[in-house]
């Protein structure tokens, strides 16, 4: 009862079977995307447009800041 059993087959079973490959994925392709020329030239004016009013707004901002820092100076000289 507590001897081991051996089996008929005097090599032993492999320890890895070798299946066949899987076939490659099929890559599925885009669809072809056609961008007109007109269509990059308004996106290319957009970008300018808004990077010019960026600028001119930070242009703004500063000299008003500098104006008040002026003018803060110029109270401050007057009231003494």
């Amino acid at each position: 009862m507590f001897l081991p059993q051996y089996t008929d087959s005097p090599t032993p079973p492999p320890a890895h079977t070798h299946t066949p490959a899987d076939p490659a994925p099929v890559r599925r392709t885009l669809p072809p995307v056609s961008i007109s020329t007109g269509a990059v030239a308004a996106v290319l004016a957009g970008g300018v447009v808004l990077t010019a009013l960026l600028a001119a707004v930070a242009v703004s901002a500063i000299s008003v800041a500098i104006a008040a820092v002026v003018l803060r100076s110029l109270m401050r000289n007057h009231r003494r």
